[in-house]
């Protein structure tokens, strides 16, 4: 057994890897367990380039976050969220705006109970414990309705979430549900990991990560494509992640641009 830290709540299990732990420690975060540090190891055995991919996300979370927000939408729904550490949605929201209001959404324990400390002094921010795989009890949620007004747009963000809904679980409608409950004028933003490139190396992520909390599914382009059906794609499309309207101030890219061994696409939708 694994010594509980002091930190982690008694009810959350620590011996399960949790997929949102696991990213927390590619990012580089402490909000893991051995558990979770062990099996993120193994898939950086078989797919090394593990942290840069979550440091790709990460920076079009900020690309795109700070995009919206200048196109005026104030309010965010991060849903599969992860820990909201430095960096996240609700920081770069109210750096252009100190209004925008963020909601975390994540089905993790530990995810929520640090989400919820890391946030309690935090104006305009908040985490709400949900799986964002059941929308309805999400989008009519005492945490949401007080909190933000769908009757105005909104941007639903789904950054390396769909990979954890399997198509058993219908994403496609997932996302419908979301689109269909916001106003017109509101968007959504994604990134999805993807077999297109390499699909051996991805196989066998997707093999360690049967052994986690949930399982991870690849889609293709065109399969991400069409989850966004009703959205009218914003230029470039889906596209790969790095090349979705990069900074241009950015530090040179440590894998040199090479879209294969990111192997993640990108896209940001409007709701006509």
């Amino acid at each position: 057994m694994t010594e509980r830290p002091g930190w982690a709540p008694g009810e959350v299990d620590i011996e399960t890897p949790s997929a949102a732990r696991m990213y927390d420690y590619y990012l580089g975060g402490s909000h893991n367990f051995a558990a979770d540090r062990q099996l993120a190891e193994q898939a950086m055995a078989v797919w090394p380039d593990a942290r840069h991919f979550a440091t790709a996300n990460r920076a079009f979370l900020r690309r795109v976050v700070k995009l919206l927000a200048g196109l005026g939408i104030d309010q965010f729904l991060d849903l599969g969220s992860g820990i909201p550490t430095v960096g996240n949605v609700h920081e770069v929201a109210q750096a252009a705006n100190p209004k925008a209001r963020t909601l975390y959404v994540d089905c993790d324990p530990v995810a929520y109970a640090h989400g919820s400390v890391l946030l309690a002094d935090v104006p305009h921010a908040r985490f709400l414990h949900a799986d964002l795989r059941y929308p309805q009890a999400v989008l009519t949620s005492a945490q949401l309705t007080g909190f933000l007004d769908l009757s105005r747009p909104i941007a639903v963000l789904l950054f390396l979430a769909l990979p954890f809904v399997p198509d058993e679980d219908d994403p496609a409608g997932t996302i419908a549900a979301y689109r269909e409950a916001t106003a017109p004028g509101s968007y959504i933003a994604l990134t999805h990991g993807t077999g297109d490139y390499r699909p051996q190396a991805i196989s066998e992520v997707r093999d360690v990560y049967e052994h986690a909390s949930h399982s991870m599914t690849l889609r293709s382009k065109e399969g991400i494509t069409q989850l966004l059906r009703g959205y009218e794609l914003l230029e470039p499309g889906v596209v790969d992640t790095i090349r979705w309207r990069p900074d241009p101030d950015a530090p040179p890219d440590p894998l040199g641009g090479d879209v294969a061994r990111y192997a993640m696409y990108a896209a940001v939708g409007a709701r006509r």
